[in-house]
């Protein structure tokens, strides 16, 4: 009660809108990369195992491969036209992509067409996910202030995670019923539609608005000597902290499926298991969102970067033991406690960017970060597991764990000196 007296009506039902939003979207862009381990039966080739591999790893990276350049195309539209026009944009590609999706023809249909065509949509999806996020979380630090701030930020971030477990349920209830696959799709780009109706309702950011209507005098202003001297530290610690996230995403969803249909799951086996491991990780998001409003978020993100050093050393000896799909989903669980998640604190990191550059710099690296780690982690694990065994996992691990802990240990930095700059001034009135 207390957390929802801090907002205004007008703030909480932009937060709300924002947050449908954003689960829409999550729905359709997880709803594909979920069900990829039954679609990439149907739309790709068969080969042997390796080559299996290489294809799956492919295929997942797909997704991404167009996301810089959708960062710098939505970035620039951001930050010169506003970040409605973003949001509600990217929202309908979604639902294009997944109306193709609904009606594609499979690989024994028309052959190679199909993953053509399949490769595109996830490179679509790639692209307008790009800004999505980054866009919400943008508009709701823009219209909100500090410690409510963390708290309605990650919200974005929960959003997200309950859209992945909804994208699950219904993959699992279609792919377990005689609705078949195509059903999921078809949702997909209902609720796509929905959401881009519903986010028509956003106005501009007030920020944002004053920022434009003043540009040229407030932007010499914003641009201080410190921030000129730091801009491009502070990038490269925005960059590495963010290279967490797609590290534990793959660990924990991507990287067991293989494993599991060794040990005797079928691919709808496969769905339902990562169903009920996404209800688990979005528990685990909301509980961090709330210790944000509570305990300083730097803090929690230091505790889990060391927690994911840690796992450089557990995951290799867990993994030579798994002998049933428990033990899988437990070590699962594990990755997504300790993960690198940048969540309660992506508040902090978004605003050490200038306002009208805001939106091209926050989207566009936080898109190079999900190729470079996407396909680091992908095709890397698929080769270092091979010579390696599972303790290849840590030649990954090991430096993007310690990139997260210095990037997180910068802005603990920044915001020190941002406190002190802000009591000299308050002394000085």
């Amino acid at each position: 009660m207390k957390i929802s007296l801090e907002l205004t009506k007008k703030q909480k039902e932009s937060i709300g809108i924002l947050q449908v939003g954003t689960f829409l979207e999550y729905f359709d862009l997880l709803l594909c990369v979920h069900m990829a381990v039954l679609l990439n039966e149907l739309f790709f080739p068969k080969t042997d195992p390796h080559t299996q591999a290489l294809l799956w790893a492919f295929a997942f990276c797909s997704t991404y491969v167009m996301a810089p350049i959708g960062a710098l195309i939505f970035g620039y539209v951001g930050d010169k036209y506003g970040r409605k026009i973003v949001i509600v944009i990217t929202t309908v590609m979604m639902a294009v992509s997944c109306l193709v999706l609904a009606n594609l023809p499979t690989y024994s249909q028309i052959g190679i067409t199909a993953t053509y065509v399949i490769t595109l949509c996830r490179m679509l999806q790639g692209m307008a996910a790009s800004s999505e996020a980054t866009g919400a979380q943008i508009f709701i630090s823009e219209i909100t202030k500090p410690p409510i701030q963390y708290l309605a930020v990650s919200t974005v971030g929960i959003s997200s995670s309950i859209g992945a477990c909804t994208a699950l349920g219904v993959a699992t209830l279609v792919t377990s019923s005689e609705m078949g696959w195509r059903t999921a799709f078809w949702i997909g780009a209902i609720v796509a539609i929905v959401g881009a109706i519903a986010r028509f309702r956003l106005s501009e950011t007030p920020e944002f608005l004053q920022m434009k209507q003043n540009e040229s005098e407030l932007l010499k202003k914003s641009l201080t000597p410190f921030q000129r001297k730091t801009a491009k530290k502070t990038m490269l610690a925005y960059f590495l902290v963010y290279c967490g996230c797609p590290l534990t995403f793959y660990l924990a969803f991507m990287y067991f499926p293989p494993v599991l249909l060794k040990l005797g799951y079928t691919s709808e086996k496969v769905i339902v298991h990562n169903f009920v491991l996404c209800i688990f990780a979005t528990l685990i998001s909301c509980f961090f969102a709330t210790m944000g409003y509570k305990v300083r978020p730097l803090r929690i993100l230091r505790a889990r970067g060391l927690g994911s050093l840690a796992l450089a050393i557990i995951l290799p000896l867990a993994i030579s033991n798994i002998s049933r799909p428990a033990d899988v989903f437990f070590l699962q669980l594990l990755i997504l406690l300790v993960g690198m998640e940048p969540l309660p604190a992506d508040a902090i990191f978004i605003k050490y960017f200038p306002v009208l550059k805001r939106f091209k710099s926050a989207a566009l690296l936080g898109s190079l970060r999900m190729i470079f780690m996407f396909v680091g982690t992908s095709f890397g694990f698929v080769y270092l597991t091979k010579s390696m065994g599972h303790w290849g996992l840590g030649v990954i691990i090991v430096p993007v764990s310690l990139g997260f802990l210095w990037g997180v240990r910068y802005f603990k930095k920044m915001e020190k000196r941002k406190a002190s700059e802000n009591n000299h001034l308050a002394l000085a009135a």
